[in-house]
C-alpha cells in the first residue's frame, strides 16, 4: 500500500478531517470521492478556508480507533462549480453523507448558490506518525480561533 492509498483508506474511514490554511485549521465533514477529499462550506455550511484553484492546503488525518494524528498531506484545491463535469458526482456524493440535512430535496441547488464545494487532491510526499513533529503526533489537531 502506497503512502497515498493509506491517506484515501484513512479518508475513507473518518468522517471528519482537519484542513490547515493560512494559519488556521479547520476541522471539516468530508466525502471521498475518486481519491479526493470533497467538502461543502459557506453559507449555512460548516467554515472552510477562503482558498481557490491551484491552492495548496494541508489535511491532517487521524485514526479512527485511537485519534491520534496518523498522516498529514498536502493537498491541491480544485473548486468544483455546477458547471464542472464533476458537480453531480461530487454533489451526490456530499449529500449522501451529510448528517441532518434540513433541506434534502434542494440543498444541492442552495449549494450551487451559496456554498462552495472543493475537491482536495492529496499529493505525495506525506509525513506519516512517526515522521510528524512530537507536538503533533499524539492529539487531534487543535482547533484556530
Amino acid at each position: 500500500m502506497s503512502d497515498l492509498d493509506l491517506v484515501t483508506d484513512l479518508a475513507k474511514k473518518s468522517g471528519l478531517v482537519w484542513i490547515e490554511f493560512a494559519d488556521r485549521t479547520f476541522p471539516v465533514w468530508h466525502k471521498l470521492v475518486e481519491d479526493a477529499v470533497c467538502v461543502v462550506g459557506g453559507g449555512a455550511e460548516q467554515p472552510i478556508p477562503d482558498v481557490h484553484d491551484g491552492d495548496t492546503v494541508t489535511l491532517l488525518l487521524r485514526s479512527k480507533t485511537n485519534r491520534h494524528m496518523v498522516a498529514r498531506v498536502d493537498a491541491t484545491v480544485e473548486l468544483v462549480t455546477p458547471e464542472d463535469p464533476a458537480w453531480d458526482s461530487v454533489t451526490a456524493a456530499l449529500k449522501s453523507g451529510r448528517l441532518n440535512l434540513p433541506d434534502m430535496g434542494t440543498a444541492i441547488d442552495r449549494w450551487a448558490r451559496e456554498s462552495r464545494v472543493l475537491r482536495l487532491m492529496p499529493r505525495e510526499p506525506v509525513l506519516l506518525a512517526g515522521d510528524l513533529p512530537h507536538d503533533r503526533s499524539q492529539t487531534s489537531p487543535r482547533l484556530s480561533g
